[in-house]
């Protein structure tokens, strides 16, 4: 008992284990999905994550804006040297609305499907400066007039806070001999994928080890959900596998999501699949009756179709002998005092009915007399019923004449049943009934609320289940 418990542990803390790897491996694919979405909220706030991850997807700075920001800063610095008013801080302004305008008609942020936040740039300018053009706006803001105007620093800080951002966060990404860019992801995903290989390969076996009549496609999937982890591509079908081992290690409890998802699958579809059931079955014993078989099967005849016996019993015989033995042996003993006392008041009215009767009640003791009379009489007459059946089913001659009388009664029942326009009218009815029962029931199984049976079943199921521990 101790070892099977220990033995169930230690399952559990690699199954944990190798929940946690699955989950962090999942974690890691879904940061590279969502990277090149999420690269410039990263550049902003965590801009280390940039510089680690931007080699893995390829990317690179952009030539162009990469020029523009460096020559910007060139300015900068040649503006704390010699001034602004400078001829060579004007050499610097007058590259920057150059390559302002080659921003502007070559659109660089294309490449990287961020040709938005190029219009972003244009109109922060527009405002800025007042302008229509985003062109012109740039050309008369790199001015020495402009900036020793409206000073320096301040223009600078608003390039800075509100426009530099912008442009950095363009870039270039590779593209392969392939056609496709450049992911350098699966050399991380590499390691994970042969750790989860390797645990496949063991399960398998173990599996195959256990029930050897398994092949090994069979063995490998009994696990189909491990096999989302060795995907190169639909990574993003790993979270399926997470789930479902987060739920096995006990680490998550998803029986309430489980539940709700079976509940809402089984509502769905419960109202179509009872209509679909009811009416097919009715449509079969509508075409039964119509083609005779019932007929067939009521008589046990092979004339309309043949019969399958499967125990040689005639069952309608033996259920009509069990219910007669329980009648007579059972029933008719317990309820033999009502049937005296039922036959003792149809006598004492007949003989209150009689004119000679009613005369003799006139003498003394009479009435007395009757009452006793009646009694006897119909204690007597139940006795030799309840004797007359018990011997006819006891009896053998009695029973094989009670035999006949049923099979001549089942014959005579069926010629008579076999004339054409009472077939033909009996099938009639019993059709048109199950057309209406169709018709009016189906639909109210249909509109019955399922939600309330299912409910009923999971309490059904809760309490079987804790009669079970119980027990």
């Amino acid at each position: 008992m101790s070892n099977s418990k220990s033995l169930n542990n230690s399952k559990l803390w690699f199954e944990r284990v190798m929940a946690i790897i699955a989950t962090i491996n999942l974690c890691l694919v879904l940061f590279n999905l969502s990277y090149i979405s999420w690269r410039d909220r990263y550049l902003q706030y965590v801009p280390l994550i940039v510089t680690a991850y931007d080699p893995v997807k390829g990317i690179e700075p952009h030539r162009e804006t990469e020029k523009y920001l460096n020559t910007i800063d060139e300015l900068k610095n040649q503006v704390s040297k010699t001034g602004l008013q400078s001829p060579e801080a004007e050499s610097q302004l007058a590259e920057l609305r150059r390559l302002s305008v080659e921003m502007i008609v070559n659109n660089p942020f294309a490449s990287a499907n961020k040709s938005g936040t190029l219009e972003k740039i244009k109109n922060q300018m527009r405002v800025h400066m007042n302008q229509e053009s985003a062109k012109k706006a740039f050309a008369i803001f790199w001015t020495q007039e402009y900036l020793v105007k409206k000073g320096w620093t301040n223009e600078f800080m608003f390039f800075n806070q509100q426009i530099r951002p912008l442009v950095a966060t363009n870039y270039y990404r590779r593209i392969g001999e392939n056609g496709e860019y450049i992911d350098y992801f699966w050399l991380i995903d590499l390691p994970f994928v042969c750790i989860f290989a390797v645990e496949l390969l063991i399960r398998s076996y173990d599996i195959k080890r256990r029930y050897p009549s398994f092949s090994w496609l069979n063995a490998i999937l009994w696990r189909w959900y491990d096999l989302f982890l060795l995907l190169p591509f639909w990574r993003w079908l790993r979270t399926i596998t997470v789930i479902i081992r987060l739920d096995k290690a006990q680490i998550l409890n998803l029986q309430p999501i489980r539940q709700q998802i079976h509940l809402g699958i089984v509502s769905n579809f419960a109202e179509e699949i009872t209509e679909i059931v009811v009416v097919r079955v009715i449509n079969q014993v509508q075409g039964s009756i119509s083609r005779g078989e019932l007929v067939s099967w009521f008589l046990r005849k092979e004339n309309l179709r043949p019969y399958i016996d499967i125990n040689n019993v005639n069952e309608v015989e033996a259920i009509a002998a069990i219910l007669v033995q329980t009648t007579v042996y059972q029933v008719l003993p317990k309820i033999q005092p009502e049937i005296v006392a039922i036959l003792q008041h149809n006598l004492e009215r007949a003989l209150n009915n009689s004119p000679i009767y009613r005369n003799l009640q006139n003498l003394p003791g009479v009435t007395k007399i009757q009452t006793q009379l009646s009694e006897q009489l119909a204690t007597q007459i139940t006795t030799n019923l309840y004797n007359a059946l018990v011997t006819t089913v006891e009896d053998p001659v009695s029973a094989k004449l009670s035999s006949q009388l049923v099979q001549r009664f089942s014959e005579a029942l069926g010629e008579q049943i076999q004339q054409k326009h009472v077939l033909l009218e009996l099938q009639s009815l019993l059709v048109d009934f199950l057309e209406e029962v169709k018709l009016n029931y189906v639909r109210r199984l249909s509109q019955e609320d399922f939600n309330k049976i299912l409910e009923q079943t999971r309490q059904l199921r809760s309490v079987g289940s804790k009669a079970r521990e119980m027990g």
